[in-house]
């Protein structure tokens, strides 16, 4: 009777176990399909892509790519002119001045709310909680709500056009504060502060020297969700930043709004293609960071 409840029970494990393989390769098929998507129409014509769906790479990758790159027309192999996307839409520049905002922002963004965190976590005070309950409210508010006083505020400090309008605001940041703080909860003891205090390290070296290295995973985890939102904003950006400022949501925006003689639907797939490209590798150096990040405070000892 033994043999055949423990066999039942194996045969039963391998159905659910083959069935939790089929969910998982179906969720991963439609993950990635879009990608695939993506980019197979980057290797074809503005006419191939309108003519449907194929499965099948084309082979126009190189000249998409040189029409988005190139600042200036050429003529082709048989005399045609080639009009460059470069030239109303500088792609690399936008993706240079996108890779210096979001990685100013996701810097600042860290280490200061880490630093806030530390700081409310470590220390007891008579308005700590209405502190951290303060900072929670904030975390309420819609950026479009206070949309209309921080252009009038910039207007007046004369930061219009200016990428400092958006990396210094991104050092409120009352989301990563929150995940910041849940992390050292989890994370950093207070026998660890209180040795580094009686070794007579001061504040500002425990935090960077000893906290910040405890804090890398969870650092890691909010650098690259910072970075991303950076790398995609669009609002504040398309309201303060003019176009020899572009960055690259504003370059995709104003490429898919252009007008029919300009428009070419296999340069659109191009461009968004290279524009996911930092991403990317910005997850590939922080993927070991990010999953430990996640899994932080997971099992207690």
């Amino acid at each position: 009777m033994t043999e055949i409840k423990y066999a039942s029970q194996s045969r039963s494990l391998t159905i659910r176990r083959f069935f939790c393989y089929v969910v998982l390769i179906l969720l991963a098929f439609l993950s990635l399909f879009p990608f695939y998507i993506l980019i197979i129409n980057s290797t074809r014509t503005h006419f191939q892509i309108q003519s449907g769906f194929s499965a099948l790479p084309g082979k126009n990758l190189g000249m998409n790519f040189l029409q988005l790159v190139r600042a200036k027309e050429w003529r082709g192999p048989n005399g045609e002119v080639i009009k460059a996307f470069g030239t109303n839409y500088p792609i690399v520049k936008g993706l240079l001045r996108s890779l210096f905002v979001a990685t100013l922002c996701a810097a600042v963004t860290t280490y200061f709310s880490a630093m806030t965190s530390y700081g409310l976590y470590m220390y007891n005070f008579k308005l700590k909680k209405a502190a951290f309950r303060f900072i929670l409210a904030v975390m309420m508010v819609p950026t479009q709500v206070s949309t209309l006083g921080f252009y009038k505020l910039l207007i007046r400090l004369n930061l219009m056009n200016n990428y400092a309008a958006l990396i210094v605001p991104a050092i409120a940041a009352p989301a990563v504060f929150f995940y910041m703080y849940q992390a050292m909860e989890a994370t950093l003891p207070f026998s660890i502060v209180e040795a580094s205090r009686v070794d007579g390290c001061n504040e500002f070296l425990t935090f960077n020297a000893i906290v910040l290295p405890m804090m890398k995973p969870a650092i890691a985890v909010q650098a690259i969700f910072s970075f991303v939102s950076s790398w995609n904003n669009y609002f504040i950006p398309s309201l303060i930043l003019e176009k020899d400022h572009w960055t690259v949501p504003l370059v995709v925006a104003a490429a898919r709004s252009a007008d029919y003689m300009s428009f070419n639907m296999g340069i659109i797939y191009i461009l968004l293609t290279v524009a996911i490209i930092p991403l990317l590798i910005a997850y590939m150096f922080l993927s070991k960071s990010i999953i430990a990040g996640v899994t932080a405070g997971g099992v207690k000892e």
